[in-house]
């Protein structure tokens, strides 16, 4: 991690003016998933050489971020120690974060100084980003638009609960995307089998709540659809259980679908 600094405005809008279009395109990533790994970088922002000249040029640009204060590298990595530094995690440091709230749409996400969360976070976060990663790599493949994609807390939702007090929904991630004449719009929720069956329905009851609020309709027409993507065929088993405790009506309203099928199920394609 790199030691606190202090960031001035100026400094800001120096950045701004000196950083590549690959720069703040590592900035943009960052700001929408939080976390990535080197290699999860590479495969979105350096592809226009031969792989190894790919992954080096990607190793001195997040080298040179760092020194700029711009990212930040945590202080654990994924995949042990034969990754490399392909499995280094990246997020944004003080300066990084600064150019966000600038520029782009996490204005008003308070700045923090970076922190190495704890495991199952970061493979959690990881876990979002790739199918992140994924999507992009399907647009960039020119079989889909992605118009929008924000991993938490920039996807999460509040409304009016029952007695009037502010309720927080939190999704993993929000995901909208076009194929053809056809929109596709998603609550993610990335289950990794660590939550009780009673607090997976919970968050389920607070969807079927906001749904009935209307505001997600009101702003794009439809409620998106709450896709629970899971790491087993067993897992899906018992999450098609908790949603069906659902009342009837809300039962359109969820999907269930193994991890590796999250792009056909976010795309429409469902296996």
């Amino acid at each position: 991690m790199t030691p606190r600094t202090r960031i001035t405005e100026a400094r800001v809008a120096q950045l701004e003016e000196e950083l590549a279009p690959r720069d703040l395109a590592l900035v943009e990533t960052l700001d929408r998933v939080r976390l990535a790994t080197t290699a999860q970088l590479e495969r979105l922002h350096f592809t226009d050489g031969t792989s190894l000249a790919n992954a080096r040029q990607c190793r001195r640009t997040l080298a040179r971020l760092i020194s700029l204060h711009v990212l930040t590298r945590l202080d654990r990595r994924v995949g042990g120690v034969r990754a490399g530094s392909a499995g280094h995690i990246y997020a944004l440091d003080i300066a990084g974060q600064r150019l966000a709230s600038a520029c782009g749409p996490a204005g008003g996400i308070r700045i923090r100084r970076p922190w190495t969360p704890s495991s199952p976070f970061v493979r959690h976060a990881l876990a979002v980003t790739e199918l992140y990663i994924q999507l992009r790599e399907a647009e960039q493949a020119n079989s889909l638009d992605i118009l929008d994609f924000w991993a938490e807390p920039l996807c999460w939702r509040r409304f009016t609960g029952i007695g009037g007090g502010q309720v927080a929904l939190k999704p993993d991630a929000f995901v909208r995307v076009g194929l053809g004449k056809y929109e596709h719009a998603s609550f993610v929720e990335v289950d990794r089998a660590t939550q009780s069956g009673p607090t997976i329905a919970r968050k389920l009851t607070l969807y079927r709540r906001y749904w009935q609020t209307g505001k997600e309709q009101e702003r794009l027409g439809v409620f998106p659809k709450v896709v629970v993507l899971v790491p087993s065929e067993a897992r899906k088993e018992v999450l098609v259980e908790v949603c069906g405790a659902q009342p009837a009506e809300a039962w359109p309203l969820f999907q269930v679908a193994r991890y590796e099928h999250g792009l056909d199920v976010l795309t429409g394609r469902t296996p």
